[in-house]
């Protein structure tokens, strides 16, 4: 297992072996969010409260909880990259940081669509809400405060300080509807032991949705992070070898 662990700080293996599996993984993601999109939004029974609305929560749900593990991953990648100095660990969080942006600006937008016909408003300072939207800040502050420095060792130890300072609102957003009464509804139960809130024909979708929307996110981290090692190890011999005329990838 070190042995592994060892190889994934290698530039050159992580590269080389993420070219290998990212075709299988493109498969899978597809086949699992066109079937869970195509069932989910098209074909399971409307809720016999919200009606057709609650089909948003197909990709509000798995985007929803993914922003905070999303974060707490880049956060691991920063503290590796502080704690070992391991550069792949930096490519990795740079990479992570706008794709964080992007899943917590999904999640907004359409819990702001699932709450007009649910709660009668778009927005509301709510503690769920508010927290999210201070991940999304923080998102953004990491990717503006590595651009601020012209050196690249400065700016990744500064986004990956503020990386580690952002923790800290990760149980915020898990737990502020237990901490708070607040107008955003309580955790979901997702046991499948809960057949009554979860048949079937509602988790199955959901299943094939969240893990392709994942899978999804999980394609533009490795791209994001083949394109920052192509970058930074653009001199290597390897690299120029992977371009040499007449051998280039594209």
């Amino acid at each position: 297992m070190w042995q592994w662990l060892f190889k994934l700080g290698s530039p050159k293996w992580f590269y080389t072996m993420s070219g290998q599996f990212m075709p299988w993984l493109t498969v899978i993601t597809v086949i699992l969010l066109g079937v869970g999109l195509v069932w989910g939004l098209a074909f399971t029974p409307p809720d016999y409260q919200m009606g057709e609305n609650y089909r948003i929560a197909y990709i509000h749900v798995p985007t929803a909880i993914m922003c905070y593990w999303w974060y707490g991953m880049m956060a691991c990648f920063s503290a590796a990259y502080l704690i070992w100095r391991i550069k792949m660990a930096d490519m990795a969080a740079k990479a992570c940081a706008p794709i964080g942006f992007t899943i917590t600006a999904v999640a907004l937008f359409t819990g702001s669509v699932w709450g007009i016909p649910t709660w009668g408003t778009w927005w509301i300072w709510d503690a769920r809400l508010t927290s999210t939207l201070v991940m999304l800040f923080l998102f953004a502050g990491v990717m503006v405060l590595r651009s601020a420095f012209d050196s690249v060792d400065a700016g990744a130890k500064a986004a990956a300080v503020l990386s580690l300072v952002g923790v800290v609102n990760i149980p915020i957003v898990v737990y502020s509807v237990e901490w708070w009464n607040t107008l955003h509804q309580g955790a979901s139960n997702l046991s499948l032991s809960n057949t009554q809130a979860n048949p079937p024909e509602v988790w199955l979708p959901a299943f094939f949705t969240g893990f392709g929307i994942f899978g999804f996110f999980m394609l533009a981290l490795i791209l994001r992070t083949r394109n920052e090692i192509l970058q930074r190890e653009r001199r290597a011999d390897w690299v120029r070898e992977i371009f040499r005329p007449g051998k280039g990838e594209f």
